[in-house]
């Protein structure tokens, strides 16, 4: 599949900046970069970003050692960040809802560290790096919120390393299923009932799980009334049963 880079000759010079879509009136923009900043800041942000033709099922945003020059921001659909290992197998490192940033991996070292590929239709805004940080130094808020960000994706990197270190199968798959619950939560969508994006392969390789054992776990949740599960539809039953099993305190 043809990344966004490979195809921007194509697509990104054809993109207009439609005031009909825009970062003051976009629905996810208390959890996005536009958070607590005043309507003149937001203004400002808006005229950096791009926004063009949606990313199709599998295709790239871009791809692990493709120069870095922009940051980006799901406005809807799912994307699944990997790396590819020194054999050519994929290993998943994250998954990115609406409302959420990615591709900050390539800030330290002007390239991508991962590569990041929708698992459905996908709308993005581009934020061009090099004009974030010229707005940042001027709107303060917007800076202090994306160090927010970048903790926040370095918290997340290493509460991966903890749970795949320790827990249990149980543990990994009730705390993937409690993290979702809660973006979704911060989206404003219900946090008991949703369908689960991403493939149980997919489930399976972010956890360290076979896809043999991501199936026996929702099964067995789903025994114990925890769940009600209908292949990627989710309904949490029992959310503090979740937390008891994901080891997480009310």
């Amino acid at each position: 599949m043809t990344n966004i880079a490979e195809s921007r000759s194509e697509s990104y010079q054809t993109c207009t900046h439609d005031p009909q879509v825009s970062c003051g009136n976009c629905r996810l923009n208390s959890i996005c970069l536009p958070l607590a900043l005043e309507s003149d800041d937001i203004a400002q942000l808006d005229d950096i970003i791009q926004r063009c033709k949606p990313l199709q099922k599998n295709q790239h945003l871009y791809r692990e050692g493709d120069d870095f020059e922009s940051v980006f921001a799901v406005r809807s659909g799912t994307l699944k960040a990997y790396k590819t290992t020194d054999d050519d197998r994929e290993q998943v490192t994250g998954f990115y809802f609406p409302g959420e940033i990615l591709g900050m991996d390539g800030i330290s070292n002007n390239s991508h560290a991962s590569s990041a590929k929708a698992l459905e239709t996908a709308a993005i805004c581009e934020i061009p790096f090099t004009s974030l940080e010229k707005l940042s130094a001027l709107i303060p808020n917007l800076q202090r919120h994306f160090f927010q960000l970048m903790s926040h994706e370095i918290t997340e990197d290493q509460q991966l390393i903890t749970l795949l270190s320790k827990n249990s199968a149980d543990e990994r798959v009730a705390a993937l299923l409690l993290s979702i619950s809660g973006r979704n939560a911060r989206r404003k969508l219900s946090a008991t009932q949703f369908r689960l994006p991403m493939s149980r392969v997919d489930i399976g390789n972010y956890l360290g799980l076979t896809v043999e054992t991501v199936s026996r776990v929702f099964s067995r949740l789903q025994k114990m009334d925890i769940l009600q599960v209908d292949n990627k539809e989710i309904e949490i039953l029992d959310s503090q049963g979740l937390r008891n099993i994901a080891n997480l305190s009310s």
